[in-house]
């Protein structure tokens, strides 16, 4: 399990690097003040995507079993899902009206509370 962790962590980064090349921009010059919140839905679509194939070929290679019937895509959509609802209310919360904060502040709680409940939904559940 330690070299899965490992290997997710490398992964997350990343996915938290693309995520955090998307979101930015379109929080910085887009989606300005209160409305980052609408920056996360594209930024987490790509960096899905490219965490997907990552996760799926390299951090849980060889744990469980895959299933090309569309459950485990459907059950990782899932996951994937909960984190986009977890990453829109970090940044919803902390730039949104309530707390006024920067765009850059929503990434502290999305890159170490969402990646860890992620993680143990999907080495649970998905690829299990």
């Amino acid at each position: 399990m330690l070299g899965q962790l490992i290997r997710f962590g490398i992964a997350g980064v990343i996915s938290t690097v693309i995520y955090s090349a998307v979101y930015l921009p379109l929080a910085w010059w887009v989606f300005t003040g209160n409305k980052a919140v609408f920056a996360v839905p594209p930024a987490f679509l790509v960096a899905v995507t490219a965490g997907f194939f990552l996760h799926s070929f390299w951090s849980f290679k060889g744990h469980g079993e895959r299933d090309n019937s569309g459950r485990q895509h459907g059950k990782f959509l899932l996951v994937q899902g909960f984190g986009l609802v977890l990453n829109a209310l970090f940044t919803w919360i902390i730039t949104g009206p309530l707390f006024h904060g920067p765009e850059w502040l929503p990434l502290i709680p999305i890159v170490t509370i969402t990646p860890l409940a992620t993680f143990a939904l999907n080495r649970q559940w998905v690829f299990g």
